[in-house]
């Protein structure tokens, strides 16, 4: 211990025994190279502070990343932003609701149950910023999400479709439209959205006019298998979107799981931290939350719950109390008395 290389070679040179363990005089080895020895290995804090740095370009596997949704919105809010004070409208302050000592103001969403309405709205608008401000370099475009290759309906589509950018409220009944006829829950727009960014990262590709759908079509596919107990079948959503077949959905999903490296795990920091930046979009785009009054059952009923999670969670530190303590890490509390003068 104490060596800061002695988690790389070989301990001090010790006593050998042969056969009949009979002490040999001990000879000094030859000198080793930096290679022979193992030193040139990387040392864990050197790891520890590349992750760190590969932070930022995956969102989708660490809580502390910026979400790529919310940073490619801050342009566009700022513009309006500053349009609404040029034109000297402030933005939602007539509608806006606010609370005071006798009457409260809550909406009806909160990070263990959202709702799923504006949920998809807030999905919707991410996919919508994903798409505007695409970076734009000539990323390879994959032929699985390519629609004029596999498109999702019989309809013609016109030659220049790939140079038009959906508007946001066709990107939003595309999607209600499918959570609407699989009944899926707002829990999974929100993990279809951390799919859809960890397909863009890890398969370094732009979402466009061209591959949304078929995008959005393969994150939902997949959401729906991992958080919902009864998922949807394949042949399932070739019931909502008539002209697909199921060959193409099986094979839409294999190369969604390969892209992905079959990394469909997503931590609750994750979840947590793409439901609050989606509130966040949310408020930064006017598209605000409805609020409700604050009444007694209401509040009883939030009571009820606070209440039992904090009895889950007493029991859960009882059970995770240790039984010894160190005296370095020792606090006790000192009560003092008050002097009044």
């Amino acid at each position: 211990m104490g060596n800061s290389t002695s988690c790389c070679v070989s301990s001090s040179p010790k006593i050998r025994r042969n056969a009949h363990s009979r002490l040999e005089s001990y000879r000094p080895e030859q000198d080793l190279s930096r290679e022979d020895t193992g030193c040139n290995l990387q040392h864990i804090s050197d790891r520890e502070y590349i992750d760190d740095m590969n932070m930022d370009f995956n969102p989708s596997d660490h809580p502390r990343a910026s979400t790529m949704f919310l940073s490619k919105s801050q342009t566009d809010v700022r513009e309006k932003r500053k349009s609404l004070y040029i034109n000297h409208h402030p933005p939602g302050q007539l509608r806006r609701k606010y609370s005071s000592c006798s009457t409260i103001f809550l909406d009806d969403s909160t990070v263990s149950q959202p709702n799923l309405k504006y949920t998809i709205k807030c999905v919707a608008l991410a996919v919508y910023y994903h798409i505007k401000n695409r970076d734009g370099d000539g990323r390879l475009l994959l032929d699985i999400f390519d629609e004029k290759l596999h498109p999702l309906s019989k309809s013609e589509i016109p030659t220049d479709y790939e140079k038009h950018d959906p508007e946001q409220k066709h990107i939003y009944r595309f999607v209600r439209t499918l959570f609407n006829a699989a009944q899926l829950t707002a829990e999974c727009a929100i993990v279809t959205l951390v799919y859809l960014e960890r397909l863009l990262t890890y398969a370094e590709i732009d979402i466009c006019p061209a591959n949304w759908k078929r995008i959005v079509l393969g994150a939902i596919l997949l959401a729906s298998k991992v958080w919902d107990d009864q998922a949807v079948w394949n042949v399932d959503y070739c019931q909502i979107l008539k002209d697909i077949s199921v060959e193409d959905m099986n094979e839409l999903e294999r190369q969604f799981l390969e892209l992905l490296q079959f990394n469909i795990n997503v931590p609750s920091s994750v979840y947590a931290k793409y439901y609050f930046d989606l509130r966040s979009l949310a408020e930064g785009n006017n598209l605000s939350f409805p609020l409700e009054p604050l009444n007694r059952d209401r509040a009883c009923k939030l009571e009820a719950i606070s209440r039992l999670c904090e009895d889950k969670y007493k029991d859960f530190r009882k059970s995770a109390k240790r039984r010894s303590v160190s005296l370095d890490n020792l606090t006790v509390v000192r009560w003092s008395p008050a002097i009044l003068s």
